[in-house]
């Protein structure tokens, strides 16, 4: 499968400003079975200074810094990128690693536990985060494979999605009382619930090929992947209810939102900011 993104990121300032460094990951995360056949970056005003890199969780980086004031900033990612889907296969055919245990709460081995840990500290979950834990956990059999699947259904099923903008994600348990969450919602309850139970899991921020929701407009997407021994990271999109694929193009994963954030930075002055951005997606067969 071809997947072909534009997003365009617009800042307007009431007043001149000056900007300070901004960080930006929009590049996508080569990972199994994904090729980058192209990709450009266009940057209004011209940064004094930029330089690519990868952060700790594996991101790649363009760390940008400016030096005039101005009173807008845009920034324009292009790419093409072909998968083949060998990721998802590769799970399925594999069936279960001996390396990956059969019960929950779930335990690493210690040679993976350390590098693992970040991923599994969180706030200590809600009740009602909790209960819905340990109901799939149950309801499953305390296998972690059927827990995940079971878990990923569930939200898809009960969480009626919306699409928000803008704005921090809302806590798990604001999303599991409300029963509404748009990706970023849902990915953050998916996480806190698979933690409960062990599992170490991150946040992705990326593209799909076709939207939840039937509409027009596409948006940036989020969902949670989870690290299983001998199968390395996989990924689960509750919005649609099926775990990732060949649609599914990652720029970034981290611990928490805020190190999977697309464009991070800052400005100094007084003036008023605002924030737009538009995304077109267009996928088929490579």
């Amino acid at each position: 499968m071809r997947i072909e993104v534009e997003h365009r990121t617009t800042y307007r300032y009431s007043q001149p400003v000056r900007l300070g460094p901004h960080s930006l990951r929009l590049r996508p995360r080569l990972e199994a079975g994904m090729r980058e056949l192209h990709f450009a970056l266009a940057i209004e005003p011209a940064p004094s200074l930029h330089f690519d890199a990868c952060d700790a969780e594996g991101n790649r980086v363009s760390r940008l810094w400016f030096d005039a004031p101005t009173t807008s900033l845009e920034i324009v990612s292009r790419f093409a990128v072909e998968s083949d889907g060998s990721a998802g296969r590769l799970a399925a055919a594999l069936g279960r690693p001996a390396a990956l245990p059969s019960d929950l709460p779930f335990h690493y081995a210690p040679e993976e536990a350390t590098v693992v840990a970040p991923y599994c500290r969180t706030e200590p979950a809600a009740a009602a985060v909790r209960a819905l834990a340990e109901q799939l956990a149950s309801r499953t059999g305390g296998d972690p494979l059927a827990f995940l699947g079971a878990l990923n259904t569930h939200l898809h099923t009960h969480i009626r999605r919306e699409i928000r903008e803008l704005g921090a994600a809302h806590s798990p348990e604001h999303t599991l009382r409300t029963g509404v969450g748009a990706c970023r919602d849902q990915t953050l309850l998916f996480l806190a619930v698979a933690r409960s139970q062990g599992l170490a899991g991150r946040f992705v921020s990326g593209y799909q090929d076709r939207s939840a929701l039937a509409t027009a407009e596409r948006h940036l997407h989020a969902w949670p992947e989870v690290y299983l021994p001998g199968l390395g990271w996989q990924g689960f999109d509750p919005t649609r209810g099926i775990p990732t694929g060949a649609g599914h193009v990652a720029v970034a994963a981290a611990r928490d939102p805020a190190g999977a954030m697309p464009v991070s930075g800052s400005y100094a002055g007084a003036a008023s900011s605002q924030l737009s951005y538009a995304v077109r997606i267009r996928a088929g067969a490579s």
